[in-house]
């Protein structure tokens, strides 16, 4: 018997994981836009013994690796988030319903690389503001968009291990 639900037919709505991806970019560009009007550069306002607002800018990608490259990496980088969100844009409306489990985590992931992709051509680097750090150890501050792209693909790894999918079709992906 067919599963019945808002679950059951996710695969089939692409739309959901569109809807959501929206959701991402508009709390991140908001997000972004008080850190920028409300903290100071480079100066971390302390709101837990391990956790900092602060706001920093990112010309490179992932950990500032090409952020010293000389300002080629802005549109190279740029080009690629949209090659790669127009990829999941296609796939999401590929899905076909037996990887329904996808639509969340693709919808995440293309939220958030919309979100930078937004800031690389407008800005020319990506705003960063949250800081966790443990004593004098200090993770590469990020944004809601990174937080997302983490997010997504922690559940597609998640999905791709533990999703519903049958032991042959599970096969037949690796």
């Amino acid at each position: 018997m067919p599963e019945r639900g808002f679950w059951a037919g996710i695969g089939e709505r692409p739309w959901i994981g569109l809807i959501l991806a929206v959701v991402v970019v508009l709390l991140d560009q908001w997000t972004k836009q008080i850190a920028v009007t409300t903290l100071p550069f480079r100066e971390p306002v302390e709101v837990t013994g391990w956790f900092d607002w602060m706001l920093t800018y990112n010309t490179g990608a992932a950990f500032s690796f090409l952020a010293d490259a000389g300002g080629w990496q802005r549109w190279f980088l740029a080009g690629v988030a949209l090659a790669v969100s127009v990829f999941i844009v296609v796939w999401l409306f590929r899905l076909v319903p037996a990887d329904r489990g996808l639509v969340i985590p693709l919808g995440l992931i293309l939220g958030g690389g919309v979100g930078n992709l937004i800031d690389r051509i407008w800005l020319g680097h990506v705003v960063d503001f949250i800081s966790l750090h443990y004593d004098r150890l200090y993770w590469p501050a990020f944004n809601l968009a990174d937080s997302a792209i983490t997010a997504g693909a922690a559940l597609w790894l998640l999905s791709a291990f533990f999703g519903n999918a049958s032991p042959t079709q599970k096969a037949s992906v690796s």
